[in-house]
């Protein structure tokens, strides 16, 4: 197990990005942003798109 739970992990990972956001809307670098949000939109679609939902049940949830 490591250290740190998931929720501390994706918690650290979320402040991050939300100060590279701030830091890119302070220093007015607006292009870099539409790039960054395209491309993690596209990267969120294709892990949509190559999710395979068929095998998860509602049994499975705990």
């Amino acid at each position: 197990m490591g250290k740190f739970s998931r929720r501390t992990v994706a918690l650290f990972w979320a402040v991050l990005i939300g100060i590279v956001i701030a830091a890119l809307l302070v220093y007015e670098q607006i292009a870099i942003l539409y790039v960054l949000a395209t491309l993690s939109l596209a990267i969120l679609l294709l892990i949509v798109a190559f999710a395979d939902l068929e095998k998860v049940g509602r049994e499975n949830v705990e």
